[in-house]
């Protein structure tokens, strides 16, 4: 055994400098990669478990709005018995004109409001929103467990290191962090919905009260959209939210598209330029106008 110890230790197939600075390369990394990775996976599994807990909390509160709201969306039977007890007074007082020669079902008339069925339709779409982020949290936990258990698999130090940046390649290449932070945004939308739905359901019942829910909601729109504005002007800005974070990655990917939009409005204005040339005056004037407005406007995006 000590023999091949001494003849490994003399080999000169590869160089034993080589060998160990690579090897500390790779033991860096690790090191450094458990950090990142630990801060990551804490971060958006907390977002997760909050997203899931709120998201928990609201559905039950809009569940039981829309219990509440289901009498308006069926005919109240105190009217349809109100209605054969009139018609039995009209009856015995000999009033069978009036009686009419058959029971009366106001409930066969009846219909819902279309206010109502607006009111439910956003109560709806703002209960569906809050499970659609509840479900996205789940796949979150589950994808972020993948990523935890499978980050490194098995093999040498190199060999771990490099399928471990692969798979946080993957993550940056796939939108990871834009496609977890949107079921914070979906859980927003739905409070938003909800906030419009009930102001809405109570103006229809008490105005005066309808005020207060209709004030609290529109400050809270306007105070998230000022936070929101200010974090895509600055970046160091401390109010950073999920939000935040999308529209900036969506304004990114806008920039290329903006910019096809007006090499594509560059190559077609000289046609159209001539093509306003050979048009009488009245009409000439008007597509120049829709065509200025139309280059201004791709401009003002591009910029």
């Amino acid at each position: 055994m000590r023999q091949v110890l001494d003849v490994l230790q003399d080999s000169t197939i590869a160089s034993k400098i080589g060998k160990d600075n690579r090897s500390r390369f790779w033991g860096v990394y690790r090191r450094v990669a458990e950090e990142h990775d630990g801060e990551f996976l804490e971060r958006y599994t907390t977002d997760m478990d909050i997203v899931l807990i709120f998201s928990g909390l609201f559905s039950a509160v809009s569940t039981s709005f829309i219990v509440a709201m289901e009498s308006n969306l069926s005919p109240d039977p105190s009217d349809t018995t109100n209605a054969l007890l009139k018609q039995l007074v009209q009856i015995g007082l000999g009033n069978l004109a009036q009686a009419g020669p058959t029971p009366k079902e106001p409930a066969s008339t009846w219909s819902p409001s279309e206010l109502t069925l607006r009111i439910q339709m956003v109560v709806y779409a703002s209960l569906s929103m809050s499970l659609l982020a509840a479900f996205g949290a789940v796949l979150g936990k589950q994808w972020l467990g993948y990523y935890k258990s499978h980050r490194y698999g098995r093999g040498s130090q190199e060999e771990r290191g490099k399928r471990r940046q692969e798979k946080f390649d993957g993550l940056i290449t796939w939108y990871f962090d834009a496609v977890v932070q949107s079921f914070p945004v979906l859980l927003q939308i739905s409070l938003l919905l909800f906030g419009i739905a009930l102001g809405a359901n109570m103006w229809y019942e008490h105005p005066s009260i309808a005020w207060v829910i209709i004030s609290t909601t529109v400050f809270g729109f306007l105070f998230f959209s000022l936070t929101v504005m200010a974090c895509l002007i600055s970046p160091a800005c401390p109010f950073q939210t999920p939000m935040s974070t999308v529209l900036r990655m969506m304004r990114m990917d806008s920039k290329i598209i903006l910019s096809i939009l007006v090499v594509i409005s560059k190559s077609t204005s000289q046609e159209s330029c001539a093509r306003c040339l050979n048009q009488p005056p009245g009409i000439r004037s008007g597509s120049q106008r829709q065509w200025m407005v139309r280059h201004v406007f791709l401009h003002m995006l591009m910029f």
